[in-house]
Order: structure tokens, then sequence, then C-alpha cells
């Protein structure tokens, strides 16, 4: 087993006579997935980050990354296994050793399943690492031992299943055919900030060819300040301005009969649809005027190779996926797919058909086992009924890669479950999150340099090998090494896919997959699985059975990376989706009670919770601010600075006024996951979202909330 080798080891990595460069990939939930190369000094220590030359990443990454260092060596890193002391959320803790920890617990899994069965102890994680082998392999204890199932709700669901609903497979246009396109639509992603490399490619377009980049989004962000066209919209209602521009390109011509004819399923009652769709109707809804739509309208249906940059963003909505499938059409509509550097883009997952059966154990997969909403764990931890799916409750938690009390909607139910005295949790972390700090045990974890693993890039179509560059403190253990010696402690360590370490576990996958064997990935450093021209375009046909682009989608039957297991059914209200694209009013609008729309947007230099604990990044962000502008502000006598109190039925908190003039008025911005201390009444922006779910496959709306604003 990789354990994290201990940096007095003969062996160790750092005995080298000189500086050296190490050749990695990034880890974090970030669809760019950048391969880096990172120097290494006499000592084995890490030093400059930088972007690899790959044919995406191309050199570039984001700051945040590039100032690694800063995290890996920061003084408030957890170095040792602690137990709570005192009350939960006291803050007392005392140091023991490994052993004693997962003795702890184990033996407290052991106490809640004889009480209350195998279903008492739910496995939680995410996306804090995007390694497949030290993200994924808690999933092959949880079958082994028939833990609570976990449905990963938070992220991708109503992109993914919008963009499905379309195309019928999760991929598209090769996304360094931005640089090839005359157009780039960027739509409801803050790239500059979120997605450096789709900028890369982008901005190569415009200077080597005098293409054109659009952005839409709801605020002027970095991202639309690089536009040559930017149209900021009222939050929620995309859908709206997709169906504006397919009743243009129907009204003006610009819609391709031919391809349509071949391609779709019914374009015909598509254009039906949309005749009271217009213009005039998308501007009172979105707030664009007629003008700014029928430009955008001109634009993309008179450039053949127009490349549109789908993002998560705008999905976070509780119409997400109907805004992502209303998006997707445009192109479908323009017959945008047949040019090179013209189609769309959202995601690549579909393409690495990577095989993670032994790693995950999905052999051991008991389906009548509960699955338990990872969105909801706010409610899954209070003894909501139906959020238990009617069965007993969540006596024992494990958590790696993520923070909920931080990250969860529905904050306040979050930390009061946190804070039950029946509930045992064992947190496996590189810092004392918010989470972390309500643990009975915490666990100190490796980083992404001191492992082996293997990534693949969401937004692009590499699968790359991050090995392990440096040598980690001596008591700090990989994510895999918890579940190999928990699974010794409680009876599965003898079932097949344990007892492997990471390198095997990565050879054993990439053959699984016909995706070659880890020697040559370590020889090559990253492996494109790009489909042909032709695949990629869908010059063959759609995913679907018939070959159709579905104009209107079967929301019931369709199935989609993210779609919940049988034993969990659709999720959301059904009743709501439309038959053809169009704006679908379930968000959370305005109302007499709560005026304004809150979006709580990434800010440039976090990434979730992720980097809110590094020093320039914190420097960099300043302090929780919520963006108003000046006519709302002023309205409310409200002047930059100011504590205001903003709430709705969930909650309230106070945060300092930001008045600018980058969100219009009825928007309300607030960048940042900052951790909930950094606010002033310790409760962070997620106090204010919701966790009912998103139909038709689940997930959590953060940028839809409606809210009332106060001066405090």
């Amino acid at each position: 087993m990789n354990i994290a080798t201990p940096i007095s080891a003969a062996s160790s990595s750092a005995r080298h006579a000189g500086p050296r460069t190490g050749h990695t990939v990034c880890p974090h939930d970030c669809p760019s997935a950048c391969a880096l190369d990172i120097d290494l000094d006499t000592e084995g220590r890490l030093g400059r980050v930088r972007g690899a030359d790959n044919s995406y990443t191309a050199g570039v990454i984001c700051a945040k990354v590039a100032r690694y260092a800063e995290r890996l060596y920061h003084p408030g890193r957890l170095l040792t296994p602690k137990r709570r002391l005192g009350a939960k959320g006291e803050g007392r803790w005392q140091e023991i050793s490994w052993d004693a920890a997962l003795d702890e617990i184990a033996n407290a899994f052991v106490k809640a399943e004889q009480v209350n069965g195998s279903e008492a102890i739910w496995p939680y994680f995410y996306a804090g690492t995007m390694g497949q082998v030290q993200r994924d392999s808690i999933e092959r204890l949880r079958h082994a031992k028939k833990y609570s199932g976990f449905f990963g709700s938070i992220c991708t669901n109503m992109a993914w299943t919008g963009f499905v609903m379309g195309t019928g497979v999760l991929r598209g246009v090769d996304p360094r055919e931005m640089a090839k396109s005359d157009c780039v639509v960027i739509w409801g992603t803050n790239a500059v900030a979120t997605q450096v490399n789709v900028m890369t490619h982008a901005i190569k377009a415009r200077k080597e060819r005098g293409a054109k980049i659009v952005v839409i989004d709801i605020y002027d962000n970095p991202t639309m300040k690089q536009a040559d066209m930017g149209l900021i919209l009222k939050p929620g209602t995309d859908a709206a301005l997709a169906c504006a521009v397919m009743h243009i390109a129907f009204r003006d011509g610009y819609a391709d009969h031919a391809y349509m004819a071949r391609y779709t399923d019914d374009p015909a009652g598509l254009e039906a649809h949309l005749k009271t769709r217009g213009p005039d109707w998308a501007a009172a809804i979105t707030g664009l005027s007629v003008e700014e739509i029928e430009g955008f309208a001109r634009l993309v249906g008179t450039t053949p190779k127009t490349f549109f940059r789908l993002g998560y963003g705008f999905t976070r909505q509780r119409n997400g996926a109907v805004a992502m499938h209303a998006a997707l059409s445009i192109p479908t509509v323009l017959g945008s797919w047949q040019h090179e550097g013209g189609g769309a883009f959202h995601n690549n997952n579909d393409i690495f058909r990577i095989n993670k059966a032994e790693l995950m154990g999905t052999a051991y997969l008991d389906r009548d086992i509960r699955m338990l909403d990872q969105s909801q764990i706010g409610r899954v931890l209070t003894g909501d009924a139906e959020a238990l799916r009617h069965r007993g409750p969540v006596n024992a938690l494990l958590i790696q890669n993520t923070n909920p009390v931080n990250v969860a909607p529905e904050q306040r139910l979050v930390k009061r479950g946190f804070l039950r005295d029946d509930l045992f949790t064992a947190v496996h972390e590189q810092f004392m999150t918010e989470t972390a700090e309500l643990a009975d045990i915490v666990l100190p974890a490796t980083m992404f340099v001191e492992h082996d693993d293997v990534y693949r890039g969401g937004g692009h179509s590499h699968i790359l090998l991050g090995p392990k560059l440096v040598d980690p403190p001596e008591t700090v253990r990989t994510n895999l090494f918890v579940i190999e010696e928990l699974a010794k402690r409680l009876g599965v360590a003898d079932f097949p896919g344990f007892g492997l370490d990471e390198r095997q576990h990565i050879d054993r996958i990439l053959n699984a997959s016909g995706r070659g064997d880890l020697q040559t990935l370590e020889a090559e450093k990253w492996l494109d699985c790009q489909p042909s021209f032709e695949e990629a375009h869908f010059l063959g046909g759609f995913g679907h059975a018939d070959g159709k682009f579905r104009f209107s989608p079967d929301w019931e039957s369709t199935v989609t990376p993210n779609k919940p297991p049988a034993r969990l059914g659709n999720l959301g209200p059904m009743d709501t989706l439309p038959r053809f694209p169009d704006q679908v009013d379930v968000i959370e609008l305005p109302d007499a009670a709560h005026p304004y729309r809150l979006a709580t947007s990434p800010a440039r230099n976090f990434l979730n919770s992720t980097f809110a604990e590094t020093r320039t990044s914190q420097a960099k962000e300043g302090r929780p601010e919520l963006m108003i502008s000046p006519a709302d502000a002023g309205a409310l006598g409200i002047a930059a600075g100011d504590l205001v109190r903003i709430g709705n039925e969930r909650g309230s908190l106070r945060i300092h006024a930001r008045v600018t003039d980058v969100v219009k008025p009825g928007t309300l911005i607030a960048e940042g996951l900052w951790p909930n201390k950094a606010h002033i009444d310790g409760e962070g922006i997620n106090v204010l979202t919701g966790a009912d779910a998103v139909a038709p496959h689940g997930g959590a709306a953060f940028h839809d909330n409606h809210v009332w604003l106060q001066k405090a």
C-alpha cells in the first residue's frame, strides 16, 4: 500500500542530486483538469507550478493553483489524527495514533449497525479530489458493507441531464475547436474565474480569426469584460432567451431545415411552438432589450462556425435542465454542428469509458439498500422521513473530499444534524474545515502531489496520470489507506478489489477500460480520447436510438448519467417539464415579500470551499460581500460598506454591501464560498439556499433564491 511514504524513508522521492520537474495534473473539482509541470528542489520541496504543454491546458493555469505551495506547506494543515474532547464544536482535541483513530471509527460503525442496521452508516464524499482512486474507493467499502447509498446531486445533475436529453450522450465538439471558431458563445460560466482554459482557446480564435466572443451571464463578471457582446439577463431566464433566438432563426431564414429534417425529431413541432416565443416576449422575461436579442440571434444565425460553450452556472436553477436543453437546441436549429469550430460542448464524460467496477466494488451493490441524496444531508441528519426514504436514522458518517457544513444547502439544518449527540462522524481532511470541527474523529489527508492517482478531464478529452511527486508528512495518510484499514477492521478486506495499492488500481482500471496500462501512461503523461470529427459533431447521428436530436425530450424515461436508480425514482416536479424548449417559471420568482433574486456565484480565488484557507486567496477576495446595484442600494438607503441583512424562508444573515453597477436592479450576487465563520454571525451564504430536488433527476439550485434585503 502507498500509505504516504514517510519522509525519512531511504527510498524517498526527495533524494535527488538536483532540481527537477515533475509532471502531474490538478486534482480539483474543475472541468479543466489542467496538466501541470511542477518544479521540485533538491530537498524534494514544491516550487513553481505551471501549465504543461498539453494541447488543452496549453501552458495556462489559474492563479490559485499556480501558488499551490502556499497550500501544501500551510501552517494550519492537519498533521495528526485527533479525537474530540468536550462538546461538539467546542474546539478541544486530543492527538491520538492512527491505529487508535481507525479502531474507534470501526467500533462506532459496528455499534451503529448493531442498533439500526447497516444503513445507519453513510459514507459521504464528493469531488475534493477528482482522482479516480482516492475519490471513489470509498464506494467499495460502502457496497461491501451494505451501508446507505450515496446519490451525488450537488453539482452536475441539471446540466448533464439537460444536455443528454437533447444529444443522447454526454459529449460534444472537441473543445480545442473553439480556436477554429468565428464566434464563441460562453453561456453561463465565468470562465476567467473558473475555467481559464476556455478563455485560452476563445482568445486564440479572436486573435487568429477575428472571432467574436459572446458572454451570457447574470452580471458583469470578469468573463463578461472580455466579450465583444455581453448579455446580462435575469437569473433563471436563459430558456426564454434561447427560445427567442430560435424563433428569430425560423422567422429570418437562419434555421437549417435540411439539417433538421435529417438529424432532429420534430422541427415542425418546434417551429410551431416558438411562434409565440419572439424577442418581445423574451425581453419582458429576461430584462434584455429586443435589440440585444435580435443582435445575438443575427450574429449566431449568420456565423456557421459558432461554438456554444455551455457552462454549469446557468443550470443551477429549478428550471436548470430545461435551460440547458433550450440553449443546446440553438446550434441544432442552425445546423452549427456540421462545421469545424461549430456546434456545442459541455462535458466529455462519455468518451472515456473508464471501467471502475473493481475499484468501486459494484459487484457487491445491493439494490435493496436505500439511496440518500447528497444535497439533502441536512434533512437526512435531522430525521426527515422522506429524505431518509422512510427507513431508520443515520447514526455514523465517514466523510472524505467534501465539506458539507459549509457547502451544502439548508446550512442550518446541516449544522443541526451534525450537532446531534447520537451521531458519530469521522472526517478525513487536509484542514480543520467547519465539517471537521463538528466531528468525533479527524484524520489528516494527503494532497495530490503526495499520492498516485489517475484523472479524466470533463472539460477536454484527456486521461491524465497524477503521480506522487513529494513526500508527505510522516503522520498523513491517503484516502485509499483509510478505506483499506477500515476494511480490515470491518471484516471485508478479503473481498476482491481490496488489498491493492494506487498503482495497481490505476493499471487495472486502464486495462479493464482498454486504455493501455500504467507503464504506457507514465511514459506518455496523458492519453487523448477525443473521438473523430464525424463522431464529435454527430454527423452519423445523435446518441438516441434513432440518431435524432430531441427537440421534444422524454423527460421521464431518458437515461442520463445522473438518472436516479429505480428505487429512488425521478426527482422534482415532473409535471412542470415542457414538451419543447420553453421558459418554465418553477424558479423562486420575486414576490412582495422577497423582491430580489440571489445567486451565490464562484469567486476567482476560491474553488468551492478549497483555497479559502490560504492567505493570498483571502487577501485577494477581501471579505464576504453582497453585490447590490446602485438603484437598489439607493432605494434602501444602503451605502458601500454598510451592513445589510438578507433573508428568505430558510433564514437570514448579515453581510457587508458592495454597491456596484456590475449587477442589474433586482439581482444580488454573493461571490465565493467563504467559511461560515468569515461571516459576521458565523453563518454562511448557504443558509439561504434550498435542497428541494430539481426535476427530473435531482440537484441543488444554488443560484435560485428569492430574498428580501434591508439595511442592518
